[in-house]
């Protein structure tokens, strides 16, 4: 008998349809699996053999052979296990053929035959809905991801309970709202940052407007401390931007179990990363970095340190927010709207211009270690900031900052202005620019002023713009002003170091 099922494979965070087909004949007793499997998908035979006679099924010595089509898409991992299982219960008449072909499965077996978590589950949810399938039967581990799809999900403990869903037709569970975070008891706070004035302004523009974001200034001064507090001061994540996040981390694999992600992720990956670390890569491709840092914050501590060609890399997935990675046989594209937010000392042993300490570095010296960063990579972020270390007098006796909380919400109000004309302003489309942040005479003299001055690149010269809208709509005003553009400009020029 031939009986088939359906199932997915993952091509970047979508998910393509598997046919599973299980042809169950008397012979010479043999298990084979056809259709480019891997390694993985191998092991599959002993895994499936052991897990249905373990779950109290009967596995006579027969001849099968399974065809995971199409025949030219790789099978890669344990996903397949269960919809295996199930093909070959259906083509010896355990479960019903028809009922089966109508679920999609994923599952990785136990030899016990309990069904394991797997990668992607969301995605396949998807798939299901797509396909016009009743929906999908997958490990309960993954419960909480496929129902935010949307689909009816059937979660499955083991082979025993998947088999009673199949015979008995029960029904599944369908959610649509989105549970909230738990809280945590303690999140890193703005209000817990003593002066430090200018980064704070320049942090809560970047908030607002979606700016990138470099600080530069010696070991101490509170760079890295001001990066991991931008978190709590963004706006919540969209029902939109939840589905995508959770997709990204449950494709790489990163989701905790029951999971989804609720909170704008925060990605600070070492300096010592590679290429493919930080832009996504391997023979399947993976996500990268910065496409764990999609609708969150990319935090580059020790700029300079990273390898040149990795942040070079970068600059196409800033513009576009998206990164594609070619192999030979695929080629794959990840979401990465991420915001950067980097830090870095003005010299390798970091005291150059701090006001107490000498700078023992030679000029060679600090030429090689800012040679790292290349003026096509800085054009791309908007906002630069110095940030001196704080007195110690002015730690101990400066009185508790605005906490997130309130920045947040004076942000919120902000932001709602940029989401009523359609974009967040840093993502504002060349043609809208003229329409959205529209410019007075006397304005536009000072900019022009300022570009010659500054030598800015017709890049940088947007990206200003886009600052001041961010900072008029700071201070609600519907108008860019002259003061709005001289604060943006104070953050634009490359700082001497």
């Amino acid at each position: 008998m031939i009986a088939s099922v359906k199932s997915a494979a993952l091509l970047g965070t979508e998910a393509i349809g598997i046919t599973v087909e299980a042809d169950v004949k008397h012979g010479i007793p043999s298990f084979s699996i056809v259709g480019l499997p891997d390694n993985a998908v191998k092991e599959s035979r002993d895994r499936v053999r052991s897990a249905i006679a373990n779950s109290g099924l009967d596995f006579p010595p027969l001849r099968i052979v399974v065809n995971l089509a199409p025949a030219d898409v790789k099978k890669e991992g344990g996903v397949y296990d269960l919809p295996i299982a199930i093909a070959i219960l259906a083509a010896m008449g355990v479960v019903p053929r028809e009922t089966a072909s109508s679920y999609l499965f994923v599952g990785e077996l136990g030899l016990t035959g309990s069904i394991r978590s797997t990668k992607g589950a969301i995605s396949a949810a998807f798939l299901s809905k797509s396909l016009g399938l009743k929906g999908l039967i997958c490990p309960r581990a993954n419960i909480n991801e496929a129902l935010l799809s949307g689909a009816r999900v059937w979660p499955c403990k083991d082979i025993k309970e998947t088999v009673r869903i199949l015979k008995e037709n029960p029904e599944g569970i369908l959610r649509t709202e989105i549970l909230l975070p738990e809280k945590t008891d303690h999140e890193p706070d703005m209000s817990e940052i003593a002066g430090q004035t200018l980064p704070k302004r320049a942090i809560i523009i970047s908030a607002l407007g979606g700016h990138n974001l470099l600080m530069i200034g010696p070991p101490g001064a509170g760079k890295s401390m001001l990066a991991k507090r931008l978190p709590s001061i963004l706006p919540p994540l969209t029902r939109q931007e939840i589905l995508e996040c959770t997709r990204i981390y449950s494709v790489a694999g990163r989701l905790p179990k029951n999971s989804i992600i609720l909170k704008r992720p925060l990605r600070s990956p070492h300096a010592s990363i590679s290429e493919p670390g930080l832009i996504g890569g391997g023979g399947n491709p993976s996500p990268g970095e910065i496409t764990l840092a999609h609708n969150g914050v990319l935090f580059l501590d020790e700029m300079p340190e990273f390898k040149r060609s990795a942040l070079e890399a970068m600059r196409q997935p800033m513009e576009d927010g998206e990164v594609t990675v070619s192999r030979a046989s695929m080629s794959v594209t990840f979401p990465s709207r991420f915001q950067l937010i980097a830090a870095m000392n003005p010299c390798p042993c970091g005291f150059k211009g701090h006001p107490a300490k000498e700078c023992r570095c030679t000029p060679v010296q600090i030429s090689k270690y800012l040679s790292k960063l290349s003026g096509p990579l800085l054009d791309r972020i908007d906002l630069h900031v110095w940030v001196d270390p704080v007195e110690i007098e002015n730690v101990m006796n400066c009185p508790p900052g605005i906490p997130s909380a309130q920045i947040k919400d004076t942000i919120m109000r902000a932001r709602q202005m940029q989401i009523e004309r359609g974009h967040i302003n840093a993502r504002i489309p060349d043609k809208d620019i003229d329409k959205i942040c529209s410019l007075s005479p006397s304005c536009r003299s000072l900019l022009i002023s300022a570009m010659k001055q500054f030598n800015l690149s017709m890049r940088a010269y947007k990206r200003v713009i886009k600052v001041s809208r961010t900072i008029a709509d700071l201070d609600g005003m519907e108008n860019i002003s002259e003061k709005h553009l001289a604060e943006a400009l104070q953050f634009r020029p490359e700082i001497e170091i």
